[in-house]
Formats: structure tokens, C-alpha cells, sequence
């Protein structure tokens, strides 16, 4: 196996489709608050709800986004989804609370800044809306994503495209994360590629696997034993590499028949 960064020529930048998706929902939030007029705009003009939602919903989207990454490099969200939750509205809700109390001066009383004695009654309910986000943040995010085996016919997953010139034409056992990059494992051995999981795992439709682990992609057919010990599973795929399998994932692994 080789553990040298790839070559350029390997390299494949990716956009992180998780913030794209994320900055489209913001919009389209801030986009049907402005036009049902929620929290009693009804007569303020559109133009100016619009100009006073959509940015706030930006924002909170890319903020939301840096502190999820951040906290994920702390905390297991597969051992402590709630504490996950918990730091999440902490950290994303104080300042965005600053920012929606700007916003809101700058719009509606641009003639005479609203003083910091407001910014409670921003702080309530910007930490309620962010504590119930949070956690469907972490909480629905626990299914594993699961691929499928394309149709006969079908053009192959478009991830097989991105192998490492070595590995073109094996066969693909696992997929590892590692910090920014991707660990490709395959019966010709491995390599590394420049991508994230999140986007990997899009373009593995087409190979019949599942997620395992937020760090893990597995093929199925890749899987030759299972072992357990101290709460969780771990795969032993061809060729020795071992997968694990994380509380998150496992029910629903289990209940597909993996183990």
C-alpha cells in the first residue's frame, strides 16, 4: 500500500455539496419567510423582508456549516449525539444572534442603532430555532447511505473514474477518509485521492455498498468476516483491510443483511 500524497495528476478537487445543499435550503428559507411575512412583516414590503431574510439565512447557513465541522473534529457523533447537539447551539447561536441583531438594525433602524439591550430578545429565540436544527443535524443524519449495483446496461459509477492510474481496472473494496483526502482501497492495493467522503459517496451510485462509518464507504462484496468487541462490529474485507462499523450505522446495517 502506499502512503505518499498523490500526484497531482490524482488530484480531483471537489465542492462540498453538503454546503451547496445547505446554502439552497437557506434560500429558499429565507425566500418563504419574506413572502408569508413571518414574525409580523405582513407590511413591510417585499424588497425589504427579502433584503433582511435572505441574507440572515446565508449567514446562519455558512456559520451553521463552520462550527458542524469544527465540532466534528471534537466530538464522536456516533457516541454523543446529544452532547454534539448541545455544542452546536453553543457555539453557532451567540453569534448568530449578534448577526441577525445587526441585520435588524441596519434594515429597520438605520436612522438609530438599536442598543445591546435588545440583543436578548434576539438571543432566545435564535438559540431555540438553532437548538431544534441542531439536532435533526445530528439525528437524521444516521442512516447510513447506501449504494446500489447499477442495471445491466447501465454506465459504471462515475467514482471509478477518479482511481489512482495504479489501481485503474481493480477492484474496489472500501473508501477511508483521512482528514481531506480519501484512502482508496482495492485489490491492487491503495492509494490516496484530494476529496471528501460526502461527495465520494454520490458518485459510488453504480457499486452495490454502504456507509459503515462516517469515515467509511464498504463494498459489499468486499466483506469476509465480522468481529465484535466492546460494544461495536468491525468488518475484515479481501485482502485484511478492517472497516468499522459505527452504533450509528450498525442497526440498520444489520437489518440490511450485512452481519
Amino acid at each position: 500500500m502506499s502512503d505518499a500524497r498523490p500526484s497531482s495528476d490524482a488530484v480531483r478537487i471537489s465542492v462540498d455539496r453538503g454546503l451547496i445543499r445547505g446554502v439552497a435550503v437557506a434560500l429558499a428559507g429565507g425566500a418563504v419567510l419574506a413572502l408569508t411575512g413571518a414574525f409580523g412583516m405582513d407590511d413591510t414590503p417585499i424588497g425589504v423582508r427579502l433584503v433582511y431574510w435572505e441574507p440572515i439565512m446565508l449567514m446562519g447557513a455558512l456559520w451553521g456549516y463552520l462550527c458542524s465541522r469544527l465540532v466534528e473534529r471534537w466530538i464522536d457523533l456516533d457516541r454523543r449525539p446529544w452532547l454534539a447537539a448541545l455544542v452546536l447551539t453553543l457555539v453557532i447561536s451567540g453569534p448568530l444572534s449578534v448577526m441577525v441583531w445587526a441585520a435588524t438594525s441596519l434594515i429597520f433602524h438605520h436612522d438609530h442603532a438599536m442598543g445591546l439591550v435588545r440583543l436578548p430578545d434576539f438571543l432566545g429565540p435564535v438559540t431555540l430555532v438553532t437548538a431544534v436544527l441542531s439536532a435533526l443535524n445530528v439525528f437524521l443524519s444516521r442512516a447510513p447511505v447506501q449504494t446500489h449495483a447499477a442495471a445491466v446496461g447501465a454506465a459504471p459509477a462515475r467514482f471509478l473514474d477518479r482511481l489512482p492510474f495504479k489501481l485503474r481496472g481493480g477492484t474496489l473494496h472500501a473508501v477511508e477518509s483521512e482528514d481531506h483526502y480519501l484512502r482508496i482501497h482495492t485489490d491492487r492495493g491503495s492509494d490516496l485521492i484530494l476529496m471528501r467522503l460526502s461527495d465520494a459517496l454520490a458518485e459510488l451510485e453504480g457499486l452495490e455498498g454502504a456507509q459503515t462509518h462516517r469515515s467509511w464507504w464498504v463494498a459489499r462484496d468486499a466483506v469476509r468476516g465480522v468481529t465484535r468487541g466492546d460494544g461495536r462490529a468491525t468488518l475484515t474485507l479481501e485482502g485484511g483491510v478492517e472497516a468499522p462499523v459505527s452504533r450509528r450505522y450498525a442497526k440498520a446495517l444489520r437489518d440490511a443483511g450485512w452481519y
